[in-house]
């Protein structure tokens, strides 16, 4: 007999065996990077995901700037109300601006820019 013929050969069972185990290994992976993948993809655009929150920075930052303009404008509007309220002077040059009122004996005359007379 020969030096080998006491070695046995590996079974087919052990070879299908650690086939199997590749394969389930295989599939225990596939199946938790379909979790992570799906779990990456909820983070990135669910209900309180990154898109988001990213949006809803954005829409603060926009809200936050036109309380910033409203309230300047505000001040302005309170400003013109106590000049309204107490300067005399002030509420006659408007009226003299806005409404071409007049002191009885004054003259209003409307000057027409040159860019209309060619019309």
């Amino acid at each position: 007999m020969n030096k080998y013929g006491t070695l046995k050969r590996p079974s087919r069972s052990r070879f299908k065996n650690t086939q199997t185990m590749h394969s389930q290994k295989n599939f225990v992976r596939g199946i938790l990077f379909l979790i992570l993948f799906v779990l990456f993809i909820i983070f990135i655009f669910g209900d309180h995901g990154l898109f988001q929150l990213y949006k809803l920075r954005k829409e603060i930052e926009m809200v936050q700037k036109h309380i910033s303009e409203l309230r300047k404008e505000r001040e302005l509007l309170i400003t013109e109300k106590n000049r309204l309220n107490n300067n005399l002077e002030y509420i006659e040059k408007l009226a003299r601006e806005r409404y071409r009122m007049a002191k009885p004996g004054e003259q209003v005359f409307k000057v027409i820019p040159n860019n209309m007379k060619d019309d």
